[in-house]
């Protein structure tokens, strides 16, 4: 992941940085609204079609007014197939954790990305990885297994909901790190705002083929719900990509974790529900890992040249 911002646009780090975290409010916002969705009896599948189709409009919007049309043009359209299928996948499961689970617990589990993304880019990528972001792992990883809480979860058979969303948002978070691993890739020669598009229009295959099995007629209300849903999902990834044109990564990053405290509150306002003791105890140590791996990820950018030059 590059530290340079996505164009070359003039910097600004407090406006990124406001950007980012409007994008994790919305992003929480957009949760509370799955599971009203998912309580409405609407099945996942058309959750996630509409969920992608009504950021296309949205989208194209916001490039026609930035880098133009012409940059949504592109010579790998096998890599964002690759990624379109594990970003469908990565985001049935975090739709299905926030359906299963609490907010909050969902959401710190998702937290969770960074460790399992150091894993995966040494292992597929073989970047050089120090005894330093090794240890962050590690503690990342406790982290994780205490909100997981694995003995009770054994002891139960991981049955119930709970037992199961647990598993679901372990491997969103899984499948969230592999493809920012894939975007990485896809990063050398696509923009932010490119890489997004073609996942939502590949998407519309699958979602689209899969459509007509799962749509039940729909009442006002629960489509102004989807189309909130839509809405939502555009803000976020448009946040997100304006932020990275504003600020680098390294700046933007940490305020991703302001997104457990819009769970804690959006789930206590909304649906009467407060983080486990185990989320409470994890939680600062996934969050003391990720922060810690941003932090080193940005001196490596700071050394590369000095490297370079010696």
């Amino acid at each position: 992941m590059s530290d340079a911002p996505s164009s070359a646009a003039p910097q600004n780090y407090l406006g990124g940085i406001a950007l980012r975290l409007l994008a994790m409010a919305s992003l929480s916002l957009m949760f509370v609204v799955v599971k009203y969705v998912d309580r409405a009896g609407i099945h996942i599948v058309e959750s996630l079609f509409w969920r992608q189709v009504l950021v296309l409009p949205f989208l194209l919007l916001w490039v026609r007014a930035t880098s133009g049309m012409s940059s949504l043009k592109t010579a790998r359209i096998g890599a964002h197939a690759r990624r379109m299928m594990m970003g469908l996948t990565g985001m049935a499961c975090n739709f299905g954790a926030m359906i299963l689970l609490p907010m909050a617990e969902a959401t710190t589990i998702s937290l969770s990305v960074p460790v399992f993304a150091v894993i995966f880019a040494a292992l597929l990528l073989g970047e050089a990885t120090g005894w330093q972001r090794w240890s962050a792992v590690i503690v990342g990883f406790i982290g994780v297994l205490i909100v997981l809480d694995p003995v009770s979860g054994f002891a139960g058979g991981f049955g119930g909901t709970h037992g199961i969303g647990t598993l679901v948002a372990l491997t969103g978070a899984i499948m969230t790190a592999l493809i920012t691993i894939a975007v990485r890739d896809l990063g050398r020669t696509e923009n932010a705002a490119t890489i997004v598009f073609w996942f939502s229009l590949l998407s519309m295959i699958p979602l689209g083929i899969a459509l007509p099995f799962v749509f039940t007629p729909h009442s006002g209300d629960e489509w102004l719900l989807l189309i909130g849903l839509g809405f939502l999902g555009a803000i976020v990834q448009m946040s997100l990509t304006g932020a990275l044109r504003l600020a680098p990564v390294s700046v933007v990053i940490p305020m991703d974790y302001s997104s457990l405290l819009w769970a804690i509150a959006a789930g206590w306002w909304f649906f009467g529900t407060l983080p486990a003791d185990t989320t409470w105890v994890g939680a600062p140590l996934i969050v003391a890992s990720g922060l810690f791996i941003a932090w080193r990820e940005h001196r490596r950018h700071i050394d590369r040249p000095k490297e370079v030059a010696a």
